[in-house]
């Protein structure tokens, strides 16, 4: 038995063990099995299968070689069963005739025979190649019938037809070499010109038309071709004249579309065989030999001249000529060679249609007929290829490019774009904002992903496009050179405000309420959709942060880079509290920025570019903590706890900038954002410690400023670190100064308080005459402004050192007050009363004006790329000299004076009445003036918010020295009255963070009785003596004005503790706002301020305690008046008579309208508070101020009200309310008709005659107490036919009566009589016809003494009873047209049944 292979054995020791079981003869244990035939049902499946000889492998008998190509050996076929083969056939032939193998095919060359075959030699060519035959030359022809063929077979088709058909002695004559004997066209005769037609020609060669097809076979050639002769003959005996006569007989009697139709496949014809002619023809420019045109249709003529021009086209563009000798270039296509061809000309606009806006690779915007030299590299696109430039959608193409540098570049343009869109560069030659429309199309996220980009130049082209998109750096520089003023630290948070309902009810709710329900939506809402509302929001969402945070750490990126990323983090955690804590919690995110950016030892760097900013400290990575810091002290404590900060401080600030080994911009800057985050934690009262290690560097810092004050000129970089010096001073002063807090229950007030201050009193006593040298040498360069603009916030700084040492020396308890006292004494007698003496100071007030944003609008511009989604203070090219902000601004300086004086008017009294001159400065006084001058009120901008939050503090600390200096000594009417106009208008306007000032200023300003002069200087009698002398004012005399403004004044403090009830703020925001004005650092919660949505204050504030009062009667379930309802509303109703008689500025943002709608909230709190004689005097005296005749022009009802929803909603319930409770009161009464005059909706008049018909019987107010004129009821007349009909209705079911209403029967009588007698054309059949009906129902009424009314009315006249006269006889016209009405008609009263449509 043989054995099976074994691994290991080559192929020799298996061809032995083949040659064994051959020769053994076995049998094999596989057989191969044949499947039968398909084709033969009946094939023999059971004859047994013979082993096949050919599988055997017999290396030994291959030849070395391969065969040579012989032909194949003759094949033995076997019939198939069901398939004999037949008798007289042989099986080799029928096997070799279906054989196509290439053997088969070579064995069979036979030759054709070409003996009776016309040998036509090939026309001579000039090229190397066959012509190339385009596509578009085929297109015209009749597609195959039998079958598809493919442009090249149509092509040779179409050729051999064309070459069958001419003739042996046809050939083309050339123009320019003509041979000898050869006769041009002139020199034939007729005859021979005959022959040289078209029809004389190739034409006839063969049928075109008729072809035969229906015949059979042979027939139908022969029958073709013998017709074809017979046309042949009969047109060579015609001469071509009777040739021309009878082809338009035949054209006139044939159908017009089977002529063209015959024209059109005869066009097709002869176009190909000129294509195929022309292709076979010499090179050079050669004229066929015609005599004459045969008549051919425009339509088919045309195509055949393009074609003919298209050889000669690409000579008029390409920048090289073609040159015949080129391969391939005997036929030229301008579409291959239309990218050669030089760009077109430049289009020239001609009209104002809008161009697609186009940008350089610097992001320049390129004007639409701007030429430039195509090697810039601004011509690579399809579109408007003539013009320079890249749009944007072409931009955003190329960054999807596969090749990174082209995705760089696109980034890096797109970068330039949004740098000079925010900087204003594109002005109004762009319709549409670039950014709106960037963010629009998704430029958001493909910065995202680009971020995520393998490449490092495409990442660090994504950071520089995303630092361009969300960080502007005039923003920065604005916030970075204010933070040493009064309160600068404080900035609002840059995130867009919600205006919509939800947000709002969301931030009434508590934090932690807020939390839980906020969270879960936004985090359900996809990235785009918080992008589209918050830019910051949408790109937190796609996990920014920890890809920042891969790419400092793992990438190690270039110095711009990992600047870019630090400016995009501080942008970040400028947004919110919410967004700092998550850039403080991404997980080694702060680890990387410390340990790379912020290490305690480096090599030195010299000046000049950095490899690498990696292990070299940055001062933007310490900017970035500082601004994190400043979002809250549990941040604040977080950073200088779990990284190091303390060391590095230390570190940072131990050394001069010029020993730090880095270059000395950078040096200057570290050091200067050392300081200022030093600051910041002292403002929370941390990093105290830091003071005893660093007390001797400080110490050294101090004694060489007046060194560095005295540099000319002062450096920027050094004036700004000594100023982040003096603000870390300032605040430890402060800390000095704090108390430790009591044990309180309130844990969340307990959570946050942190550890006392370690900073003593004695540790920074010895800082003031360090200082005061230096405010003095500062004070000395005032007269110079560019010396003074070059010193920055210097001299601010020193002035808020001055002011919180002070404040901290009066709260040490243990020391002599004499001592501070003294010390006062001699600051003011030694430095500021001569200071208030300099017209240089004079000139500082002078110029608040000129800087202010209330008073000068336009000093504080939009931003030209504002977005509501991302917010920024629009500062991107700097802010002009003379701003809020600018270089010349004299508030930083001057509200630091104001605060240091009122530090030392409330610690020493005796010098008020001598600081408190400076309020006497005439630039204040004009200041003041254009502050309460009523002006069109500004959107709140973020810009706006930050800039008017530093003139507020201004305005606020001169009422307070002002408020000082009242109480002590008498002020002249003009200044008190003034300040007073001031403070009202103030407290109005504080926005959310100055909760504190808004509250000083209700508790000493507003209601003191002293900023009041009017009392004292007979204000009261001569508000009665104007009231004597207004016309139509019939009051009672013990009702008048002057009294009540007397009795106003005696109830001010009353008043005011009715209005801090009323007007309270939220708790923790007052709480959190004095803390940081009264320098209380251990319950500071943040330095990052509430976001400002609006004002604290309403501007209708005086009607709080009004509105309150309605809201508490209506939410009332029991229906129950509010607790003292009757002192509150008198109190308010007080104030607001105080306001409208003494200060009407402070109400002129108050719309009318809303005042008549406060006032109807008196009449809706319950039945009984408006029967009060308190109230009904007061509400009369305003009553008759809003009637007055320069106020009631004002009074507008249509507008939208603030704080009313719907005007018509609110006298419906009001009337309502007087149907039931008034019970004919008269001044409810007025307030009832007030809105019934004819120029206001005529809804109001519907809804009192359509709903509450009922309430006519109690409007029994007579003509003589109307506030206003009758005629604002009658005139014009009305045009409502609806009302019309309820007036008319009212009168004649006795409704409206004389007696009950006189003011309105005097106005519904006038309003039926101009209605009845009315014949204006104009007027539709429905007007004509109620017209007649009601004059003729008049006429016909029972009631004598009303159709006298109706008919003879004449004008109105409140003296009368009636309240108008009559005509003793009517007038010729209405006599005439009321005879022609009623002709025929009875004048005596009609049925009751009459009158029942009226009911």
């Amino acid at each position: 038995m043989l054995s099976r292979p074994k691994p290991g054995e080559s192929e020799v020791d298996l061809l032995r063990f083949q040659s064994q079981f051959l020769a053994a003869g076995a049998a094999p244990a596989v057989q191969l099995v044949k499947k039968g035939s398909r084709r033969g049902a009946n094939a023999n499946l059971d004859q047994p299968l013979l082993w096949d000889h050919r599988d055997t492998v017999m290396l030994d008998s291959l030849p070395d070689l391969p065969p040579a190509l012989v032909p194949a050996p003759p094949k033995r076929a076997k019939p198939s069963p069901g398939h004999p083969l037949a008798d007289n056939e042989d099986a080799e032939e029928r096997l070799n005739r279906h054989d196509q193998h290439i053997t088969a095919v070579l064995t069979k060359i036979i030759e054709r025979d070409t003996s009776s075959t016309a040998v036509n030699l090939p026309v001579p060519s000039g090229v190397a190649f066959p012509p190339v035959f385009h596509r578009s030359q085929g297109r015209q022809r009749k597609p195959a019938v039998s079958g598809k063929k493919s442009i090249f077979a149509q092509e040779i088709a179409a050729r051999r037809v064309s070459e069958a058909s001419i003739p042996a002695g046809r050939g083309v004559v050339s123009t320019v070499d003509l041979p000898e004997g050869a006769v041009t066209c002139e020199s034939l005769t007729p005859r021979e010109k005959y022959h040289q037609l078209p029809w004389g020609s190739h034409n006839f060669q063969g049928p075109h038309l008729v072809t035969g097809k229906g015949l059979r076979g042979q027939e139908a050639e022969q029958e073709a071709q013998t017709i074809h002769e017979e046309n042949i003959a009969r047109l060579q005996g015609m001469t071509s004249e009777e040739i021309l006569q009878e082809q338009q007989r035949l054209l006139a009697q044939l159908d017009p579309s089977l002529v063209a139709f015959l024209r059109s496949r005869s066009c097709t014809r002869e176009q190909a065989e000129e294509k195929a002619t022309e292709e076979q023809r010499p090179g050079g420019p050669s004229v066929e030999v015609t005599g004459e045109e045969p008549i051919m249709p425009t339509s088919s003529s045309e195509p055949r001249q393009e074609e003919q021009s298209e050889p000669g086209a690409p000579a008029l563009a390409l920048p090289v000529a073609p040159n015949k000798e080129w391969l391939h270039m005997d036929t030229v296509e301008l579409d291959k060679l239309h990218w050669t061809q030089d760009l077109p000309p430049l289009r020239r606009q001609q009209t104002q249609e809008r161009m697609q806006a186009r940008f350089s690779l610097q992001g320049e915007l390129l004007a639409p007929d701007v030429d430039l030299p195509t090697h810039l590299g601004l011509h690579h696109h399809g579109e408007e290829a003539e013009r320079a430039g890249y749009s944007l959608q072409e931009l955003f193409h190329l960054t999807r490019s596969q090749v990174s540098q082209q995705r760089a570049l696109a980034l890096h343009v797109l970068a330039q774009v949004i740098s000079r869109a925010l900087a204003g560069e594109f002005g109004d030659r762009l319709a549409g904002s670039v950014l709106h429309l960037l963010l629009d199309a998704g430029f958001l996220f493909l910065l995202r992903f680009s971020l995520d980009d393998r490449v490092d130049g495409v990442i660090a082209a994504a950071a520089r496009a995303l630092r361009a998109l969300l960080v502007v750096p005039g923003d920065e520089e604005l916030l970075d050179s204010t933070f040493s003023w009064y309160h600068g630290a404080l900035v609002f948070p840059l995130m867009p405000s919600q205006q919509d309902k939800e947000d709002e009810d969301e931030d009434e709710e508590s934090s932690g309420d807020k939390a839980k329900k906020k969270s879960p939506e936004e985090g359900n809402q996809p990235p785009s959709d918080l992008a589209r509302h918050d830019v910051i929001k949408g790109l937190l969402a796609t996990n920014l942060l920890p890809r920042l945070r891969y790419v400092l750490e793992v990438t190690c990126p270039g110095p711009s880079v990992v600047l870019d990323i630090l400016a995009v983090l501080i942008r970040l955690a400028r947004h919110s509290l919410e967004s700092a804590t998550r850039v403080l919690e991404c997980p080694r995110l702060i680890e990387t920025v410390v340990r790379e950016f912020l290490p305690t030892s480096w090599s030195p760097i010299g000046i000049g570019p950095t490899s690498s900013l990696h292990k070299v400290p940055c001062a933007a990575a310490m900017k970035l903590l500082r601004v994190l810091a400043s979002a809250g002290r549990n941040i604040a404590a977080r950073l200088l706890s779990s990284f190091d900060l303390r060391s590095r401080l230390c570190r940072f600030i131990a050394e001069a900038p010029q020993e730090l080994s880095l270059p000395p911009e950078e040096a200057e800057m570290l050091n200067t954002e050392a300081f200022r985050l030093w600051a910041v934690a002292a403002s929370y009262g941390q990093g105290g410690d830091l003071y005893r290690e660093l007390y001797p560097v400080l110490i050294r810092a101090l004694q060489v400023m007046p060194k560095e004050l005295s540099a000319h000129p002062p450096q920027p970089l050094s004036m700004q670190r000594i100023a982040s010096l003096l603000t870390v001073l300032t605040q430890l002063t402060l800390a000095a100064s704090s108390t430790t807090c009591k044990p309180s229950s309130d844990s969340a007030e307990a959570s946050l308080l942190a550890t006392p201050s370690l900073v003593t009193w004695t540790q920074v006593s010895g800082l003031q005459p360090l200082v005061e040298p230096c405010l003095r040498q500062t004070l000395k360069l005032l007269p110079s402004p560019e010396m003074w603009s070059a010193l920055g916030p210097v001299p601010t700084a020193c002035l808020l050192f001055l002011d919180a040492y002070y404040q901290a020396w009066s709260r040490q308890l243990d020391l002599c007050p004499e001592d501070w006292l003294q010390d006062m004494e001699r600051l003011s007698e030694e430095l500021l009363l001569p200071l208030l003496s300099q017209p240089a100071l004079g000139s500082l007030w002078d110029s608040l004006g000129r800087c202010s944003l209330l008073c000068n609008p336009q000093s504080c511009a939009p931003a030209p790329e504002a977005l509501r989604s991302l917010v920024s203070l629009g500062c991107m090219g700097g802010c002009p000299p003379l701003s809020l902000a600018g270089s010349a601004s004299p508030f930083p300086v001057l509200t630091s004076l104001l605060c240091l004086f009122n530090t030392l008017a409330r610690i020493h009294k005796g010098l008020c009445g001598q600081l408190a001159a400076v309020l006497a400065a005439p630039g204040l006084q004009n200041y003041f003036l254009r502050c309460v001058a009523p002006g069109v009120a500004l959107p709140l901008t973020p810009s706006l918010a930050w800039a008017l939050r530093h003139e507020y503090h201004l305005q606020y600390l001169a009422l307070i020295l002002a408020q000082r200096a009242a109480t002590l000594q008498p002020v002249p009417a003009t200044s008190a009255a003034l300040h007073h106009g001031v403070a009202l208008a103030l407290v109005s306007r504080l926005l959310p963070g100055s909760e504190h000032l808004a509250h000083e200023l209700l508790l000493s300003c507003v209601f003191r009785l002293e900023f009041l002069p009017e009392k004292a200087s007979g204000g009261p009698e001569a508000a009665d003596f104007s009231d004597l002398l207004s016309l139509g004012s019939s009051r009672d005399p013990g009702c008048g004005r002057g009294g009540l403004l007397a009795q106003a004044c005696q109830d001010l403090p009353s008043i005011r503790s009715c209005y801090l009830t009323h007007c309270s703020l939220a708790q923790p925001s007052l709480k959190a706002s004095q803390a940081l004005y009264r320098g209380d650092l251990q319950r500071i919660p943040a330095l990052l301020l509430p976001l400002p949505k609006e004002p604290l204050l309403p501007t209708d504030w005086p009607f709080l305690p009004l509105v309150h009062l309605y809201h508490q009667a209506s939410d009332a379930p029991s229906g129950l008046p509010p607790a003292d309802a009757v002192g509150t509303a008198m109190r308010a109703l007080q104030w607001v008579l105080v306001l409208e008689s003494w200060r009407p500025q402070a109400l002129w943002a108050v719309p009318p309208a809303a005042c008549l709608a406060r006032l109807m909230c008196v009449f809706l709190v319950d039945s009984e508070l408006f029967r009060e004689t308190p109230i009904q005097r007061l509400v009369a005296a305003l009553l008759a101020q809003l009637c007055q005749p320069k106020v009631l022009p004002k009074l507008n009802l249509d507008c939208p009200l603030p704080g009313l929803a719907s005007f018509p909603d609110l006298y419906a319930n009001f009337l309502e309310h007087f149907e039931a409770v008034s019970f004919g009161d008269h001044l409810f009464g007025a307030l009832v008709l007030l809105p019934l005059q004819r120029r206001f909706s005529v809804n109001l008049r519907l809804t009192l005659f359509g709903e509450h018909v009922g309430a006519l019987r109690a409007l029994g107010l007579p003509l003589t107490q109307l506030p206003v004129s009758l005629e604002c009821y009658t005139e014009p007349p009305e045009d409502n036919l609806a009302l019309l009909q309820l007036y008319f209705r009212a009168l004649v079911t006795s409704a409206l009566r004389p007696h009950w209403c006189p003011v309105l029967y005097a106005v519904t009588v006038a309003h039926i009589n101009s209605f009845i007698f009315s014949q204006d054309p104009k007027s539709s059949d429905e007007v004509k016809a109620a017209r007649r009906s009601m004059l003729q129902k008049t006429w016909l009424l029972a009631d004598e003494g009303l159709r006298q009314h109706l008919i003879h009315y004449k004008l109105p006249n409140s003296t009368l009873p009636e309240g108008f006269e009559l005509y003793p006889q009517l007038p010729p016209l209405r006599q005439q047209y009321l005879q022609r009405l009623t002709s025929g008609m009875p004048q005596n009263g009609v049925p009751e049944t009459k009158y029942s449509c009226y009911r």
